[in-house]
């Protein structure tokens, strides 16, 4: 019987590994993919929202940087992680009101 019960505890070892690879390893790796496709097609005219729930509008996008315009004339450089989702694709810079 030794040899019987060292196997369920192997199959149930695996089992658990198995488990927490689908449940928590697996899930993992699709997010930060979908972090990095975000990353990737950050274009400057994009409207953002940061991971601190800023909507902002990129106005250029540099080597692990962007700069966003969370306010007419009000520019932060925010690290591309910041990033966690463009609301629309790139369009024409909005016109100054002022002038």
């Amino acid at each position: 019987m030794g040899s019987g019960q060292a196997l369920q505890q192997l199959l149930f070892f695996a089992l658990l590994v198995f488990g927490l690879y689908v449940l928590a390893i697996r899930p993992q790796r699709a997010r930060a993919r979908a972090l990095a496709e975000v990353r990737a097609s950050l274009a400057p005219g994009s409207r953002v929202i940061t991971t601190a729930g800023i909507h902002a509008i990129v106005r250029s996008v540099e080597a692990g940087e962007v700069v966003l315009e969370i306010a007419p004339g009000v520019l932060v450089r925010f690290a591309d992680g910041a990033v966690v989702r463009i609301l629309d694709a790139p369009g024409p810079a909005p016109e100054d009101p002022a002038g």
